[in-house]
Formats: structure tokens, C-alpha cells, sequence
């Protein structure tokens, strides 16, 4: 459980007119590390608005079991929080990165690996942490994602994992159908975190992944998996809205791009964790009393909205509203 930005538009004109990109394809901003590739395929439910969804007709009752009171809160920032980074880092290496191997405690639904993963791998909330431990490590060159969870390292290399994925970040292929990855909804972590770049560049092109206390023994598209926790929670894989009605002007306007994205692209819950925490990497370059101000935001500003209209076909992350 946990408990813990813009491409403008003169650019994305340039961008268009090179040829670089297509004309309503908003990317991502670049990862660190120096790849090219990018996060997600152009139309991956990752990409897509959730401004003109439906609202579901449960929305009222999920958003009060989750917490109508309880204030938006961004489980990133700068520094340590008792003694740990705060977010979930990301560590990039070339296609030359040796593999190494990974004994999974679940490993039905883990991929089976080798893993490039650096003996000096960077781990949610540190070395010496006992929370989720999420590893995330992206082979630049080849665009391939890998996410191990639980994650412990031993002397000769090799690590230990609760479970793990590996992903072509140029696809849109799906987990098994029932499977979990590092993450419970069964879906890649690195494409829902806040990244400090596109905040500071003005915008977050991108569905923000979320944690939740509690969510039913279900799942929806996206998800593939649940892990049923507490009582009266929405499924895995649930979408959820910041209201246009919300009110942002007690936010600081470094992180407007953030409560802009969750009314643009919104929240998907990937974990159960602590009410209407949303994930991000940490950077000393956060300013930590400005990411304080979301939480201006209650639960009561939120909806969950309907996304199953916006799937493609089975097994595919593909979304019609992808831009």
C-alpha cells in the first residue's frame, strides 16, 4: 500500500510541422536519462481525456466511501519523509545493461525476466524501506519497461520480488486477464506517475494513477486484477474526475498543471493505499509547501466517471479518446 508535469503550445505547433508528431497527439515530456522513447503508444488509454466521459451513476456513493472530506495529496516531493525519498523513482539504462535474475513469490503472474537491473537501482522509498519497495527500471535504447514490486536486492546481484512486469512501452498489449504486475491493478507504473519536468514545462499529458483505501474483489478495463481491500470500495482500474467546478485558486500556481490533468485526463486507481493519493517521482526540485496546497482539494471535488465506452478491443490498452 502507498501512503505517500506542458509541451506548449507553440511547441507542439513546431512539432506538428516538422512532422515529429501528429496534429491532436499531445506527448509526453522526455524521461530523464537521455532516451528518446516515449512512455506509452500515442493512443493508449494512458493518452486519453476523460473531459467528456459519463459520470457514473454510483459516483456519489463511491466518492463518500473513499473519503467526500479527505483532501487531495501528493505522495511525491523533495527531500525525505521519516528518513525516506518520497515518491517512486525511475531508473533508466542502455540496451548494454546486463540482465540479472529475479525469484518472484508470485511468479503465476509475473513475467519471468532476466531484468536490467543496476546493482545501484534506485527503490521506492530507499534502500533500507519497508513500504512497497517498487523498482522501476526503463532499457533505453530497446523502449522496454520493467517493474518489480517488493523488491529486495541480494549480494550476488540477483533480487527478490513479490512480482514483476515487463512491457514494450512501443505497445499496447495488456497483462493476462487476471494477472497483477508491480503494481495490484495489473498495470505499469511509470506512465501514471507526476514527473517534475512536465509540471515545470505546464502540463501533465496523462491519466495520474491514484491509491484508494479500500476497492472491491473487481476489476475494470484497464486493470486486470484486483486485490480486494476494506469494504464498500469501487473496482480496480476505477476513473475518477476532478469537477471543471472545482476550485483551484487557492493552489499554487506551479502545480495548476497537476489539478488541470486530473480534470483533463483524471485519476485511475491502481493501488489501495491512503484517500486520493496520487503518485510521482521524487526530484530535490519539488517544492514541498506547493504541492501541500492540493490538498485545498477534498474528495467532495471529484466523480467517478465511465470509461468502458473507450475501449478498442480485449487485451489492448487502446482508448477512442486517446489524443
Amino acid at each position: 500500500m502507498s501512503t505517500r508535469a506542458r509541451v506548449g503550445a507553440a511547441a507542439v505547433v513546431a512539432l506538428v510541422g516538422l512532422g515529429l508528431i501528429t496534429a491532436g497527439c499531445i506527448p509526453f515530456s522526455p524521461l530523464k536519462g537521455g532516451t528518446s522513447c516515449n512512455v506509452t503508444p500515442a493512443n493508449s488509454f494512458w493518452r486519453g481525456t476523460a473531459s467528456d466521459l459519463p459520470v457514473d451513476p454510483s459516483s456519489t456513493s463511491i466518492v463518500n466511501s473513499i473519503g467526500a472530506s479527505s483532501h487531495l495529496h501528493a505522495d511525491f516531493g523533495s527531500g525525505l519523509y521519516l528518513g525516506e525519498p518520497i515518491g517512486i523513482p525511475y531508473n533508466v539504462v542502455p540496451g548494454t545493461q546486463p540482465k540479472v535474475h529475479v525469484t518472484f513469490s508470485e511468479p503465476g503472474e509475473s513475467d519471468a525476466g532476466p531484468y536490467p537491473i543496476p546493482a545501484n537501482a534506485l527503490i521506492e522509498g530507499g534502500p533500507t524501506s519497508t513500504g512497497d519497495r517498487h523498482v522501476v527500471v526503463v532499457d533505453g535504447d530497446n523502449c522496454k519497461l520493467y517493474e518489480i514490486g517488493n523488491a529486495y536486492p541480494n549480494a550476488d546481484g540477483t533480487w527478490n520480488a513479490y512480482s514483476g512486469a515487463i512491457w514494450d512501452m512501443r505497445s499496447n498489449a495488456m497483462r493476462p486477464d487476471t494477472w497483477t504486475s508491480s503494481d495490484a491493478a495489473g498495470l505499469p507504473i511509470l506512465p501514471g506517475l507526476v514527473r517534475y519536468d512536465e509540471v515545470h514545462a505546464g502540463a501533465v499529458n496523462h491519466v495520474i494513477r491514484m491509491t484508494i483505501p479500500a476497492t472491491a474483489a473487481a476489476y475494470l478495463w484497464p486493470a486486470s486484477h484486483q486485490a480486494k481491500h476494506g469494504t464498500g470500495g469501487p473496482p480496480m482500474g476505477t476513473r475518477i474526475r476532478l469537477k471543471s467546478t472545482a476550485d483551484l485558486s487557492h493552489l499554487d500556481p506551479s502545480i495548476v498543471p497537476i489539478a488541470k490533468a486530473l480534470q483533463t485526463y483524471g485519476a485511475i486507481v491502481a493501488d489501495n493505499g491512503s484517500a486520493w493519493y496520487i503518485s510521482g517521482e521524487p526530484d530535490a526540485r519539488w517544492n514541498n509547501d506547493a504541492l501541500a496546497t492540493l490538498g485545498t482539494i477534498h474528495g467532495s471535488d471529484f466523480e467517478v466517471v465511465v470509461e468502458a465506452g473507450q475501449k478498442v478491443a480485449a487485451n489492448s490498452y487502446q482508448a477512442q479518446n486517446a489524443q
